[in-house]
């Protein structure tokens, strides 16, 4: 295993959307297990997506057990989700390893329902809510070529210069 290079904004590819993923092998699980351990390297990390260490494919892990509120599912990795219902919304405070200077205020659903591919090809389906429902949102709007900074609620006041990356 291997932690990898994170892509930091402005750069190019994190705008650009992630093609599905079609192989279900040693080889994605291989970079799947990269993928996680560049994760929980990085300070306060609970979630990292595919393109963010520049592998355009559809592959995103979220794990927000660690955290105060966290998830409900521990550890998910999700290759080729979608989100099938959404429903409320509240406005709270994001960050990401690719934008590490700067959280922001973003509007979320509160809850969703997700149907993906685990890293073995077997298809799920999850409800989630909360701190849990916010980060699988965050980590798929990457898939599509979105950081947080697309969604601020405004530019003026909602984005924040972070003083320490708290660990």
């Amino acid at each position: 295993m291997a932690v990898l290079e994170i892509l930091k904004y402005p750069n190019p590819r994190l705008k650009q959307v992630s093609e599905p993923v079609a192989q279900f092998d040693d080889t994605l699980r291989g970079f799947i297990a990269d993928l996680e351990e560049t994760m929980r390297a990085g300070p306060g990390g609970v979630g990292i997506a595919a393109p963010q260490v520049g592998r355009l494919i559809r592959v995103a892990i979220v794990d927000v057990s660690g955290k105060p509120g966290g998830g409900q599912h521990g550890r998910l990795v999700l290759v080729n989700p979608e989100i099938v219902a959404y429903n409320g919304f509240a406005k709270g405070r994001e960050g990401c390893m690719s934008v590490p200077d700067y959280t922001g205020n973003v509007i979320r659903a509160e809850r969703i329902a997700v149907e993906y591919f685990d890293e073995h090809g077997e298809k799920q389906a999850l409800e989630s809510s909360g701190f849990e429902a916010r980060a699988i949102q965050h980590e798929l709007d990457h898939l599509q070529g979105l950081l947080f900074l697309d969604r601020l609620v405004s530019r003026r006041s909602d984005l924040f210069r972070r003083k320490v990356y708290k660990q």
